[in-house]
């Protein structure tokens, strides 16, 4: 996972942050501009006048159309399945573990993850970048939080998590966002080596996955700038999945697929219930799994 992959944390904050002059949003994240550093939060700040903000929507979406309401939508979904599984009231968990966790909020956002350990692992750069937000933000790293830099594609994500406090027999919900199509489908299939020996009961909420048959060029979906940013010039995004193929990948691993998320469920749960008219791309999808 490059470097260039590393700077990618930054957008979708920044999208989340703009979020949040509307009303209501659809995701509730007041951390979001605090935590971006200084350059994001000029950005978020200059859409406070309406113009901006729709200008900078208009751009997003100029790249990919519908990625604006699929990254506000797949925060919720996360936020919604996560705050489910710590409820308790079904099976529960003992921990959450954040893989490729940017500039992720919910660890410090979510009230009922309280008392959870919460472990965001990310590449190094990401982490460090974090780790000063959070005291900037904070005056020292919150205790429930433990931050782990890690090389997705050199080093044990086991390892890497043990040395750092983590235990693999507690039952965890994993959140994997944004993170795989950045990685070659060997070091996917390395982290669901790791993600295998999880007890039964964890979760993965696995978002997101890009469409295969985008990568291969076959169906763009309008996305043809994307495509040609990322896949062809810029070589960075690498592994991607068919919706009929992600259970039959996961079973090997002993994860089930529970369910899959996209444009048409986003867009019933979500948009249309809070009146807001938005395309959501078909590119990417989410996925929820559990560990038998």
């Amino acid at each position: 996972m490059s470097n260039a992959a590393a700077q990618t944390a930054v957008g979708p904050m920044v999208i989340i942050a703009v979020e949040q002059s509307e009303n209501p949003p659809l995701v509730r994240d007041e951390l979001a501009y605090r935590m971006l550093p200084s350059l994001g939060r000029f950005a978020v700040a200059c859409t406070r006048w309406r113009p901006a903000r729709r200008a900078l929507i208009a751009a997003t979406e100029k790249k990919i159309p519908g990625l604006w309401a699929s990254m506000v939508c797949r925060k919720r979904y996360i936020d919604e399945k996560l705050l489910d599984a710590a409820d308790g009231t079904a099976v529960g968990i003992d921990a959450v573990v954040v893989l490729g966790a940017g500039f992720d909020t919910r660890a410090y956002r979510l009230p009922g993850l309280a008392g959870i350990p919460v472990f965001e692992v990310d590449l190094p750069a990401n982490i460090e970048a974090k780790r000063a937000r959070l005291v900037k933000i904070y005056g020292e790293i919150p205790a429930a939080v433990t931050l782990v830099p890690i090389d997705f594609e050199a080093q044990s994500i086991a390892d890497t998590l043990a040395q750092h406090g983590y235990r693999g027999d507690q039952r965890t919900f994993f959140v994997w966002e944004a993170v795989t199509q950045y990685l070659s489908e060997d070091g996917v299939r390395k982290t669901f080596e790791f993600l295998a020996a999880a007890p039964p009961g964890s979760q993965l909420v696995f978002i997101t996955y890009l469409r295969q048959d985008f990568l291969d060029g076959t169906v763009l979906y309008g996305g043809e700038a994307a495509y040609r940013e990322f896949v062809q010039k810029r070589r960075l995004w690498h592994f991607g999945l068919l919706p009929e193929q992600v259970g039959g990948f996961l079973t090997p691993y002993g994860w089930t697929e529970v369910e899959q998320a996209g444009p048409r469920e986003f867009t019933a749960r979500y948009l249309q219930p809070a009146g807001r008219v938005m395309p959501v791309s078909e590119i990417e999808r989410c996925v929820h799994a559990v560990k038998q």
